[in-house]
């Protein structure tokens, strides 16, 4: 039996600023800067969602020669329910996380 997680605050920045890029590709320098990640948590993050099926990956070679192929992404259409279902500043702690509000 799989676990699910709920999704972190930088997943739903990433998922948001993917579906704002409305299917275009991505690369994970202008991800990282439009969605205010650091590197080393982005590139596990867009890994994790990739194999889980809701993004899809593939090198782009650049239009000026000399510099490497870079890796782009954007949202396969289960990734597109899941961002919309998931907008940022909306995390629900797990269960077991939660506090009690308190007058």
């Amino acid at each position: 039996m799989s676990r699910t997680r709920a999704l972190s605050p930088h997943a739903r920045m990433v998922l948001a600023v993917l579906l704002d890029a409305g299917g275009q590709w991505s690369h994970g320098y202008e991800l990282a800067r439009l969605a205010d990640v650091k590197s080393g948590t982005l590139y596990p993050l867009l890994i994790r969602l990739e194999a889980q099926g809701y993004l899809e990956a593939e090198w782009q070679q650049p239009a000026e020669g000399g510099r490497p192929p870079r890796h782009a992404y954007r949202l396969t259409a289960t990734g597109v329910q899941l961002a919309r279902a998931n907008p940022p500043g909306h995390a629900v702690p797990p269960a077991g996380q939660r506090r009690e509000a308190t007058i």
